[in-house]
């Protein structure tokens, strides 16, 4: 019986004969000889047909195909082995003309384009690469906080009322009430926190109603969230996402090489984040941008300027700019005890553009019932979330990072839905 193979796999089976599945990325025939890209999901491998046999008057490109050979070495091959084809059976024939070439370095067509006929492209080594790195971050967020002894969660999609006390909700009919879809599983993970459960995370879909239209926003992302108990402040949050961090490019490094090359991707060395406060922050921009801050909190052009500065002068890819004021951030935010101007949060800005935010929250009822209220909003409404408050609350903290803008930093991608596999924007709802 023959063995069937992955293509990563085929430099064990050197002088074997072997069935291989997959796609037909290249097809050339010259003459005597014709040569083929044979493409799964874990590499490519070239395919030399000799002679004139039936099936090669049959075969396309982009085809499902199985092809059976033997594996013979082959120095200029990068797996270092190719297969002498002795059949090609389609299983999948191509009905029409491809919307864009696929056996190019790059896909020569627009995003939009690209993006109706997101499924095809996804054939692209380069395209499937971005997702895989993806899957890579995934995984590694996974480990890191299993090793940290946090326990998955998932929390629901469909709730009664918004976390962050906004109007950017998506409402949806349910049976005959209204809901949301939901922005955040912030309440629930603070919930899980409190119910002994203590360090918790979730991967999951968020959604946000913002009607922007920039290669920065989504209406559907995947929020990569954490939630721990038992903190002493805000630092202790931020040591464990650097921590986080420089697990996360480690495993890229050893798992996603291939990948990252493809993009010429330079991963970032992690050592100690700076941390600068809002005001410190502001006081900078003023100095060496002539750019003021309004408000305690940072605009996009903010972020891009200070982190211009702080890579020239501290020479890092990352900040934690930290302490933003009261009115830029949630209810459930922590007052800071050093100065009633702000709050113990944070975000964490990559390259320019802000990953994730976090936080110590509140974690004394009266408290929050108070910040509620200030907000403008009615605790009756919250009684789910705010009763655990009132049985033990420790203090506790987390973050949520936007999974799609760390692809698009790591690889210096242009727009963030290049980073989604089917993306939900201000207009795009299909594929």
């Amino acid at each position: 019986m023959i063995k069937k193979y992955w293509i990563e796999d085929l430099a064990q089976a050197e002088g074997q004969k072997v069935e291989v599945e997959g796609w037909l990325h290249r097809v050339r025939k010259l003459g005597k000889l014709a040569f083929i890209l044979i493409k799964d999901k874990t590499g490519i491998v070239q395919g030399v047909i000799t002679g004139k046999p039936p099936f090669l008057a049959e075969i396309s490109g982009e085809q499902a195909v199985r092809v059976t050979g033997t594996v013979t070495p082959s120095k200029q091959q990068p797996l270092g082995v190719e297969i002498q084809v002795e059949e090609i059976e389609v299983l999948g024939p191509v009905l029409q003309e491809l919307p864009f070439e696929l056996n190019q370095a790059e896909i020569s067509a627009g995003l939009e384009h690209v993006l109706d006929h997101r499924v095809l492209s996804l054939r692209h080594p380069k395209t499937a690469s971005v997702f895989k790195i993806q899957s890579g971050i995934i995984k590694a967020f996974r480990q890191f906080l299993d090793k940290e002894k946090f326990t998955e969660i998932h929390t629901p999609k469909i709730v009664a009322t918004g976390t962050e006390g906004g109007s950017e909700l998506f409402e949806i009919k349910y049976f005959d009430q209204k809901a949301y879809l939901a922005q955040s599983p912030q309440f629930y993970k603070q919930m899980a926190v409190g119910s002994g459960l203590q360090r918790v995370y979730e991967v999951g879909p968020v959604y946000r109603a913002e009607p922007h239209n920039t290669s920065r926003h989504l209406s559907e992302l995947i929020s990569l969230d954490l939630e721990m108990g038992f903190i002493s402040g805000l630092e202790d949050i931020l040591k464990l996402e650097e921590e986080m961090l420089r697990y996360i490019f480690a495993y890229l490094e050893e798992y996603h090489s291939q990948d990252l090359a493809l993009f010429d991707a330079t991963l970032p060395e992690v050592k100690t984040i700076p941390r600068l406060t809002i005001k410190e922050i502001g006081s900078i921009l003023e100095k060496e941008y002539k750019k003021p801050l309004e408000i305690l909190d940072l605009d996009s052009e903010s972020e891009r300027l200070i982190s211009q500065y702080v890579k020239k002068e501290m020479g890092s890819d990352f900040l934690f700019a930290t302490h933003y004021g009261k009115d830029a951030r949630p209810m459930y935010t922590q007052p800071s005890a050093h100065d009633s101007d702000v709050t113990e949060s944070f975000d964490m800005i990559f390259r320019g553009l802000k990953m994730n935010s976090g936080a110590q929250r509140v974690h004394e009822y009266d408290v929050l019932v108070n910040n509620i209220k200030e907000k403008g909003l009615d605790p009756a409404e919250f009684a789910s979330y705010l009763e655990i408050f009132q049985f033990g609350m420790p203090p506790h903290g987390g973050y949520a990072i936007g999974v799609e803008r760390l692809v698009i930093k790591i690889l210096n991608l242009s727009n963030v839905r290049e980073a989604v596999l089917f993306p939900r924007d201000r207009f795009r709802l299909t594929p």
